[in-house]
């Protein structure tokens, strides 16, 4: 049976179009829809209810050690207040998952895990860690996740909180916003300027409310999973179980970056040795042909299979049918003209560059 967010029966009562989603019951639009959703979070602002994503607790004299052996990032040097995405990968390489850790104080850090992963997460997590010096606490069901995204919000949270995080992956852990206690980050899944607020579970309403009304006369509107995914992909901010996923390494998903190999070991760590330069890689595709490319579509490049899409649509802000897709090397280069099989139909794509918006141009 699906969970319901703290936030469910404000999403009922305001034209929510309830949807199953990772094991959640959560609005994919409101009466809106999604493209005035996702228009606004680019041009104004947009408000998201997360509160399905996983919050987890590692802490004790240990704990950095821990995360430095699970996770591929480095967080030796990682000062209070900051936020840090990484991977988390299998012994072959592959990705459990990705996600964001945050230095709360020294020896305790909360990571945010993507949903659909948490029991999985959690249980990979636990089975590697060390029998002593670190605890590890599920914090998930406690709390609340709203995401205030767009180029408004900087000017809406000034309104209601005195305690905003001024640079880009940084939070403070003691916030207010609006009289309600919070963790504040400014993060978000969107390509945009933005903040993440964390409440207690039973705050989540009030928060909600009063973000809105505050919002109101900037444009911010309620968002739905729709416009969450194609903002995200626009961005071309890669989706686990999309461009990621236990079989595909970090190398291959673009995400080296987040990929320490100097560390002197790491899950995976072995496994990926040699494999930086990868045979096959993730790419943007603009759609040139008539039709929309969605996920898990073959892709041919002179006659010949060279990778499949593992995310696609129409985009509202650029109003492009675009894709990314995991091809051969040999195939990815900027430029390179494709078909996409569409369900029997080929149309024809061309490679291009990611990201495919970045915040503030076209």
């Amino acid at each position: 049976m699906e969970k319901k967010t703290p936030l469910y029966q404000w999403h009922e009562s305001h034209g929510g179009k309830i949807v199953p989603f990772a094991g959640y019951l959560l609005p994919v639009q409101y009466e809106s829809g999604v493209i005035t959703e996702h228009n606004a979070v680019r041009e104004k602002a947009g408000l998201f209810d997360v509160s399905h994503m996983g919050e987890f607790v590692i802490k004790g004299p240990e704990a950095l050690a821990n995360l430095n052996r699970i996770l591929t990032n480095d967080f030796t040097d990682m000062p209070l207040g900051r936020v840090r995405y990484t991977l988390m990968c299998n012994e072959q390489g592959g990705e459990v998952d990705d996600l964001v850790v945050c230095c709360m104080e020294e020896n305790r850090y909360m990571l945010v895990v993507n949903a659909a992963n948490r029991d999985k997460d959690a249980d990979w997590i636990q089975s590697h860690l060390g029998k002593t010096g670190v605890t590890f606490e599920d914090i998930s069901d406690t709390l609340a996740e709203i995401a205030l995204q767009g180029p408004a919000t900087p000017e809406i949270l000034a309104s209601l909180s005195t305690t905003i995080p001024q640079g880009y992956y940084t939070l403070i852990e003691k916030g207010n916003v609006a009289g309600i206690d919070c963790i504040v980050s400014r993060t978000g899944y969107t390509g945009e300027t933005g903040f993440e607020l964390f409440c207690a579970a039973d705050k989540a309403v009030e928060l909600w409310d009063k973000v809105l009304a505050a919002g109101k006369s900037a444009g911010l509107i309620p968002c739905g999973l729709g416009a969450r995914d194609t903002l995200r992909l626009e961005a071309a901010m890669p989706l686990y179980g999309h461009e990621m996923n236990d079989t595909i390494t970090p190398f291959e998903a673009g995400l080296g970056s987040a990929v320490k190999m100097e560390k002197p070991d790491f899950i995976g760590k072995s496994a990926l040795v040699g494999k930086e330069t990868p045979s096959r890689k993730r790419v943007g595709l603009k759609i040139t042909g008539r039709g929309i490319a969605r996920e898990h579509f073959d892709v041919f490049c002179g006659g010949k299979l060279v990778g499949q899409t593992t995310s696609g649509t129409h985009c509202p802000y650029l109003k492009e049918a675009l894709a990314m897709a995991l091809l051969d090397t040999a195939a990815a280069k900027v430029g390179t003209t494709v078909e996409v099989d569409v369900r029997g139909r080929k149309i024809e794509a061309v490679v291009v560059a990611l990201p495919f918006y970045t915040k503030g141009k076209k």
